[in-house]
């Protein structure tokens, strides 16, 4: 049975969205139509639960990840990839949008109730949520400009009937907050008037109205499509964009919080245990208030941390990652952080608002540049524009320095930078071409002229099979540096995602935090050296006994001893 205390948490979430611009009568039906979704679930479902430890760790990839000659079981090939290379390090794989779509490599979903024909089917999906959790995208800002929904939307036809926002020629964008460079209004004439097509993100990709309570409710019937197949952790694409309003930032407004608070109910009632992820890739304030007061999203990205981890490394600098660290707020068991240094897209900007200053940032994309980095714009204003992300791999991203200008030291910057990222408190997502350390797909980039394509190769996967049989080779001395770590953290319950962190001071060529479990029993010190010189550094003779994690053989003296850019994990168990 739905509580009363749930069903008048619904009815809130609803009059505090869409009142006063809806009827109490149409809130009343869309209020019941909610509370009848979630009884029938729950009428047809077992209670499962959702585990999260140290063991927690996420792959990210697309279903096409890995091609082979049979171009129909993409999704089975990667299954059978996961089985063989992966398993025994990953429990989660965040599949990137598998529904047709139009562009945006699946961000412009053309039908959200189907599977890509070339990458797979919902049967595959379930099949292999049997051995793994998995995470999908709710891309649910925006829909394809040449999708079902739109098609109808221009005929008045359902689904689709109102489901995009079009606003008049007195809706005042002038404060609205862009994460890209194109024309954000689409002059339309139809309807017998004329109006504005709203676009955040591409002309192929057009906002959704949320203003239509049936959107909201669509949505909501999606998430339960997909929990029927398996996927148990969405990942809300966009969210901070959802709701408009004339005069505003149209950015992180009320009504967006309230849509993320009501679908954590949602959640939190269904027998099978979900979870929300908010991708939100803005400044730190902004992105740590999708946490709410523990009562919108499970998980949100740690979006400050790739940008300021990559300067780290490539100026031999802890100041901007220590500071930043020192003041990020501890979670609780029923929120975490999902921790990343690479992704689809590339290296946001954005989160390090507020923490380079505009001298440090400068150099830090002229080094990026050199390294290969292409970057994205948003615009500011009809005359100027920044850089809202780096396209770059974080292979050619670590590549090479101001002090190492020849990359002698690539490898140990790139493994210690997912030692940091892998130890730190929260769950680590590792996207899949970082674990061979794939350099710029520059091929791709010439055919599409799309700058994140760089980041996005597909690997043939007799060839990456080969290619890790050889132990000599570079991709397999990358996958086994890193599956090493992850192998490591798997049995330390001081890397619990919610496990303490605390920073050490150990000077600004050091980065440096002790992890305690969440039992108090274990303690690990997390110690790197940030340069490309020898660093001796003196602790307390208690900690020089204890367990080198990550080369068991390591004895210490006096002092610890560390290699350029080692990292080492001292565990006093």
């Amino acid at each position: 049975m739905l509580s009363q205390i749930t069903q008048k948490k619904i009815r809130s979430k609803l009059k505090n969205i869409y009142q006063p611009t809806s009827l109490k009568s149409e809130i009343d039906l869309i209020n019941k139509e909610i509370i009848q979704i979630i009884r029938k679930f729950n009428n047809q479902n077992s209670k499962k639960n959702k585990i999260i430890s140290e063991k927690t760790s996420m792959v990210i990839c697309y279903g096409d990840s890995l091609q082979s000659n049979n171009q129909k079981y993409l999704i089975k090939n990667f299954q059978n990839f996961y089985q063989k290379k992966l398993k025994k390090y990953f429990n989660t794989i965040h599949f990137l949008p598998f529904y047709p779509s139009s562009s945006d490599s699946g961000f412009a979903v053309k039908d959200h109730y189907k599977v890509d024909n070339k990458i797979g089917t919902w049967s595959d999906l379930k099949n292999i949520s049997k051995k793994c959790d998995i995470m999908a995208d709710i891309v649910i800002n925006h829909s394809s400009a040449r999708g079902l929904w739109f098609k109808n939307f221009l005929k008045e036809k359902r689904p689709g009937k109102n489901y995009f926002l079009t606003v008049g020629s007195k809706f005042n964008t002038s404060k609205v907050v862009r994460p890209r460079d194109h024309k954000l209004l689409k002059k339309i004439d139809f309807f017998n008037k004329k109006d504005f097509l709203w676009r955040t993100f591409s002309p192929d990709q057009i906002d959704l109205n949320f203003y239509n309570p049936n959107v909201l409710l669509r949505f909501i019937k999606i998430m339960i499509n997909l929990i029927n197949h398996g996927i148990t952790i969405f990942r809300l694409d966009a969210i901070a964009y959802l709701w408009k309003q004339s005069g505003t930032k149209c950015i992180n407004l009320k009504q967006t919080h309230e849509i993320v608070k009501l679908l954590r109910i949602i959640c939190n009632n269904l027998k099978v245990k979900t979870l929300i992820v908010t991708e939100t890739n803005l400044p730190e304030k902004e992105n740590l208030s999708y946490l709410g007061k523990n009562d919108e999203a499970n998980w949100i990205y740690n979006f400050s941390l790739p940008p300021l981890l990559i300067h780290a490394f490539l100026f031999e600098d802890s100041s901007y990652l220590v500071k930043w660290s020192k003041n990020l707020p501890k979670l609780t068991n029923d929120n975490c952080y999902l921790n990343f240094i690479a992704s689809h897209d590339g290296i946001g900007i954005r989160p390090t608002e507020g923490i380079l200053n505009n001298n440090t940032l400068k150099k830090f994309l002229k080094r990026l540049k050199k390294n290969g980095s292409k970057f994205s714009f948003r615009k500011i204003d009809k005359k100027s524009k920044k850089v809202y992300e780096a396209n770059i791999t974080i292979f050619d991203a670590l590549k090479k320095s101001d002090y190492d200008k020849k990359g002698k030291f690539l490898l140990e910057r790139y493994i210690s930078a997912h030692a940091i990222m892998i130890a730190f408190e929260g769950v680590p997502a590792i996207y899949f071409n970082s674990l061979f350390g794939t350099s710029n797909d520059e091929a791709k980039f010439v055919i599409t002229g799309n700058n994140r394509d760089v980041n996005r190769y597909k690997w043939n996967i007799q060839n990456i099979l080969n290619k890790l049989k050889n132990k000599e080779s570079k991709q397999s001395n990358f996958y086994q540096n890193i599956t090493h770590l992850l192998n490591i953290r798997r049995k330390q319950k001081a890397f619990h995602p919610n496990g303490a962190r605390y920073n050490l001071n150990f000077g600004s060529k050091i980065f440096a935090f002790k992890r305690i479990s969440l039992d108090k029993k274990q303690s690990i010190i997390c110690i790197t050296n940030l340069s490309s010189k020898i660093q001796n550094i003196t602790l307390n003779k208690t900690y020089l006994r204890w367990k080198n994690l990550i080369k068991l053989q390591s004895k210490f003296d006096k002092q610890l001893v560390l290699g350029p850019f080692e990292t080492i994990w001292l565990s006093n168990k």
